[in-house]
């Protein structure tokens, strides 16, 4: 216990000797949090849309004006001819045109089935599928619409056997993005800080050649990486504390689960994620390496395979094997269940079991490693 707190006690002091690095332990991550938070969003609402209308009608009208009288379309361009639609999706002026052909009145009146065309800019597919989704659930609104005036145009009763579908939307009924995306960021900041700080620290004593002294000293390689990495563990409990603050007071994400829950998953977390920083620290010899090599190993992985954004079940197969290898898969899963449903530890023990051992293997490669240089 003595050479650990040894090492525990120096390792504050290396920390105390450089506040830079400190500040941007803490501060870097609640400012990106800020940044991606607002910055990064799923919800595709106020597309730029122009309207081409030929049959200019009272139907015509009344058509567009329930269109857009919602948040997901903003009309900023009218038509006079075909010839501008080119021009105006080619420049981004307007991400879709809307066409009303002329007799649509007449097929509406007549109860025949008028088509209205969409064109969409489809240089960013997930905005053109959203945007097609849209339209085809406002297209059956109308329909409705239409059917009823019609049959109540025709004195008949509207007591019709009709089957109706009233989502409920659980755990996030709003459909806010930043709901879905604030855990899994506060997944891949946590993931950033715990392993670049740490891949830093066995390191730095190769490149001022006091690893030498360790070696003649009579430490063992566990109590090693204990002693180096508890301080960096209660950093990033401070940094979570501070982001998970930032996310309640700028997002209005709420705990919905215990906080004890959540901070056991923390820790959990941080055995694996600060275990793969020792292990990157322990095969590097400068500073420069164990940061290139800790980015790689903790941004591109907490970003694509995590799940924050591109669903893990929506990958290939060996893709999907990769992700079993890396922390924030697992982490990004469980503070979703914790903090948006309120899900009991029971509900996240796989996750748990499968970064407790991440971390074994990831401390037990690391100790190797260290035994070989003592």
């Amino acid at each position: 216990m003595k050479r650990f707190l040894a090492v525990v006690k120096k390792e504050f002091r290396q920390i105390r000797r450089d506040p830079l690095s400190l500040g941007l332990l803490i501060f870097i991550p609640a400012l990106l949090l800020v940044l991606y938070g607002y910055a990064l969003s799923l919800d595709v609402k106020h597309i730029p849309m122009g309207v081409l209308d030929h049959d200019r009608t009272p139907q015509s009208r009344q058509l567009l004006d329930g269109l857009f009288q919602n948040p997901y379309f903003n009309w900023v361009r009218t038509l006079q001819r075909e010839s501008e639609i080119d021009f105006l999706l080619n420049r981004g002026r307007v991400r879709a045109v809307l066409v009303v052909p002329r007799g649509y009145a007449a097929k509406v009146i007549r109860g025949e089935t008028a088509r209205i065309q969409v064109l969409v800019d489809g240089a960013d597919a997930t905005s053109a599928a959203s945007t097609a989704g849209y339209f085809d659930a406002m297209a059956d609104r109308i329909t409705r619409e239409l059917r009823g005036a019609a049959m109540a145009r025709a004195g008949r009763k509207l007591s019709l056997p009709q089957v109706t579908l009233e989502p409920r939307i659980w755990f996030n009924p709003e459909m806010e993005s930043a709901r879905f995306l604030v855990p899994g960021l506060i997944a891949m900041l946590l993931m950033l800080s715990a392993v670049i700080a740490t891949s830093l620290s066995i390191v730095r004593e190769k490149e001022r050649e006091t690893m030498e002294q360790i070696m003649v000293s009579p430490i063992r390689p566990l109590e090693l990486i204990l002693g180096k990495t508890l301080p960096y563990a209660l950093i990033c409990l401070l940094t979570m504390g501070l982001v998970l603050f930032l996310g309640y007071a700028l997002f209005g994400i709420v705990i919905r689960g215990s906080p004890w829950v959540l901070c056991t998953t923390t820790l959990v977390f941080l055995v694996s994620a600060l275990g793969l920083g020792i292990l990157i620290s322990s095969i590097t010899r400068s500073q420069q390496v164990a940061f290139q090599v800790a980015t790689l190993a903790s941004m591109l992985p907490s970003i694509i395979l995590s799940g924050l954004i591109f669903p893990i079940r929506s990958m290939p197969l060996p893709i999907q094997g990769i992700t079993m290898l890396f922390p924030p898969r697992y982490f990004v899963t469980a503070l979703r269940e914790i903090i948006i449903k309120g899900a009991p530890i029971s509900a996240v023990a796989p996750e748990l079991a499968s970064l407790l051992l991440l971390g074994l293997l990831f401390n037990l490669l690391a100790a190797l490693k260290i035994r070989k240089a003592l």
